[in-house]
């Protein structure tokens, strides 16, 4: 199957258009020492829709082994002790940028506005990391509702490429 990847980036924070909500009962909380169980889930609830297969089988000594990178940080929201939604934002030393390496909400919190409020909380949170520059890719796959928001908070296209998706 073919899919377009579309890096998009900030360069500065005043290209930043937030849009935080009212969403009474959401908690969005940076895990400090986040379990392998939790990002399992974080990872394939949200991404079980989207082919986010790369990290599907890792192991939970992988996961571990990931999140205790310095450079990665986990925040997760939960409304009502559940999972509403996940970011990972991942700090690139080489030239200053965080990338919002993940981004997503579960399937029963789409549509009720909460994707604009968590991008500008994870927004937020890149800029507060030092960033010189935030950036994302998205893909053809992903909700269709992602590109826009993305370039309604401010996100301008760097880059695009094709790629092969292996069914699963």
């Amino acid at each position: 199957m073919q899919a377009t990847r579309t890096y998009l980036e900030l360069t500065d924070p005043t290209q930043f258009r937030p849009a935080f909500g009212d969403f009474p009962g959401l908690v969005v909380t940076h895990v400090e020492h986040p379990a392998p169980t939790l990002y399992r889930d974080c990872y394939r609830t949200v991404g079980e829709a989207y082919h986010w297969r790369d990290r599907w089988n890792w192991s939970d000594v992988e996961i571990a082994a990931h999140l205790s990178r310095p450079e990665i940080t986990l925040h997760v929201a939960q409304r009502g002790g559940r999972l509403a939604g996940w970011y990972e934002l991942r700090r690139v030393p080489d030239d200053r940028s965080v990338e919002i390496a993940y981004f997503g909400l579960a399937p029963d919190a789409i549509g009720r506005g909460l994707g604009k409020h968590l991008l500008s909380c994870a927004v937020r949170d890149a800029w507060a990391l030092g960033a010189a520059r935030v950036w994302l890719h998205t893909s053809t796959l992903d909700h269709p509702h992602a590109l826009p928001n993305y370039q309604k908070r401010g996100f301008v296209a760097y880059k695009t490429e094709a790629y092969e998706v292996a069914r699963p």
